[in-house]
């Protein structure tokens, strides 16, 4: 029998970013999960701020290589690997030296959003799942947290990627979470966008990328979503039950919680037979 597989793309994990309880349950789900029976991948970025001498973090050279092109401009994707040895989990790491240089994550020294998130989340959108493609791994679901992930769905569903093998028939769950910023995005983010496919009603969610734009956008291209908190936004809520998204409900223990999540996935998965 084959092993159900999870991608998981996440905005920061402990131990290489924790800057909000986010992180750690980031680390505890996709253990859990591997150690439940189910074959894993994990991504992130590789934000300035993430000690690569520390956690030992190496370049894959067979994965590195692509360019990636946003707004017409070329960037050249580098993937990076660690592993926690405690738990045998190996992290992938997004990285290039236009995006990821400054040591930073989403925000700068005052607090602000950095001024080109916009295009450091499509470039690492495309770049996990152009890794994905190289190491020719089919997700059965991919689980994305932290709003920085969330242009997975969009792509997944909505450009040249839904017609690719590999993510056609996988299932896409959100972890939403009290992450709101209050500003906005680039106000051209939609334009950059465009050249990589949808249709003008995918767009709009761009226009004005707002966190509950940008949010709201992730779980109409999505199947479920996961509340990490009990404080996450009743507007995102309202509109998953709108659209008819299946919830897990947020549970404080996460140990708990990740069995909760894991008897979701079981639940949606088509397991086949060798």
């Amino acid at each position: 029998m084959n092993k159900p597989k999870v991608l998981f793309v996440s905005q920061e994990i402990d131990p290489y970013l924790n800057t909000s309880p986010l992180a750690f349950l980031d680390k505890e789900l996709p253990q859990y999960t591997q150690e439940h029976g189910k074959e894993i991948r994990i991504f992130m970025p590789r934000f300035g701020n993430v000690n690569e001498r520390r956690n030992q973090l190496h370049e894959v050279i067979r994965l590195s290589g692509l360019n990636i092109v946003i707004d017409n401009q070329d960037h050249p994707l580098i993937i990076k690997v660690a592993s926690i040895p405690a738990v045998r989990m190996q992290i992938y790491f997004i990285d290039n030296e236009d995006y990821f240089t400054e040591k930073l994550d989403v925000t700068d020294s005052n607090g602000s959003l950095i001024q080109d998130n916009d295009e450091r989340m499509m470039f690492f959108t495309r770049g996990v799942l152009e890794t994905i493609k190289k190491l020719a791994w089919k997700p059965d679901i991919i689980h994305c947290s932290g709003w920085f992930s969330m242009l997975v769905p969009f792509y997944v569903k909505r450009t040249e990627f839904r017609n690719n093998p590999f993510f056609m028939e996988s299932k896409l769950a959100l972890t939403l979470y009290n992450d709101d910023f209050g500003e906005m995005l680039a106000t051209n983010m939609a334009k950059k966008m465009k050249a990589d496919g949808g249709t003008q009603k995918d767009w709009r969610f761009y226009k004005e990328p707002t966190y509950l734009n940008i949010m709201k956008a992730a779980i109409n291209y999505s199947d479920a979503v996961i509340l990490a908190s009990d404080k996450v936004n009743p507007e995102l809520i309202d509109f998953a039950k709108q659209n008819n998204k299946d919830i897990v409900e947020y549970t404080p223990d996460n140990k708990e919680f990740c069995e909760k999540i894991n008897e979701y996935y079981d639940s949606i998965i088509e397991i086949e037979e060798d």
